[in-house]
């Protein structure tokens, strides 16, 4: 809503839906033949697993920005209770089209934000991969997810890491039409001790962050991972 009362339609929305077509659905299987699985960086069959999370079987999960919902169908083929929330209704419409047949997975459409402020459930593990824990500022984030975590639940997200000297909000520029501008969201960045000290003063414990090493090859860029839980 504006000041007046009137709705205000969501530009994210908007310009995550661009940037869905431009995304192709996950491959049919991984190298090691799987037809689900769990990936936290930007490479394929690279960097750890699901285990990251600690979840058992029964146990509940939110996927922070799920997109087309790979890794929330992973979960939820593991026994979990996997729980999506994305602004796109194009990349929701994705994961429903690929992922119809695995039971246990619970897609939302709207702000990550909204939706734990809202939800009467307490999960057992929250995280987001390059998704709504990237574009959201952590000092609104982090309390909220740790307020919906059961004690020694863990929160974890990757992103890219920052750009030397660029840190805090930033703008991320999405491609639109030939005839459109780019949209625009902000992103939050920080250095790993930075987002260390930053879970740590908002109550959660264990916590690490650090740059994963890209794959053997010529690209350069890792991936920043943090992991904290629930301190209660």
């Amino acid at each position: 809503m504006n000041e007046n009362g009137t709705e205000v339609s969501d530009t994210r929305s908007a310009a995550w839906d661009e940037y869905a077509q431009t995304k192709p659905q996950r491959r049919t299987t991984n190298a090691r033949g799987e037809s689900t699985w769990f990936n936290w960086t930007q490479y394929a069959d690279h960097g750890p697993g699901a285990e990251v999370l600690a979840l058992k079987p029964g146990e509940t999960v939110l996927d922070l920005g799920c997109g087309a919902g790979g890794n929330a169908a992973h979960l939820a083929s593991l026994g979990m209770r996997a729980v999506g929330i994305d602004l796109s209704p194009k990349q929701l419409a994705k994961a429903r089209d690929r992922w119809s047949d695995v039971d246990g997975m619970e897609l939302h459409q709207g702000d990550a934000l909204a939706y734990l402020g809202e939800t009467c459930t307490v999960f057992d593990a929250i995280y987001s991969v390059f998704g709504a824990g990237w574009f959201s500022d952590p000092g609104l984030l982090l309390p909220i997810v740790h307020a919906n975590l059961k004690p020694g639940g863990v929160f974890a997200m990757s992103q890219r890491p920052p750009i030397e000297g660029c840190y805090g909000c930033q703008a991320s520029y999405i491609p639109r039409g030939p005839d459109e501008d780019p949209a625009v969201v902000k992103r939050w960045d920080y250095e790993p001790d930075a987002w260390a000290l930053i879970l740590k003063e908002h109550g959660y414990v264990d916590v690490s962050a650090s740059v994963m090493a890209p794959p053997p090859g010529t690209r350069r860029t890792g991936t920043l991972f943090i992991r904290g839980v629930q301190g209660s």
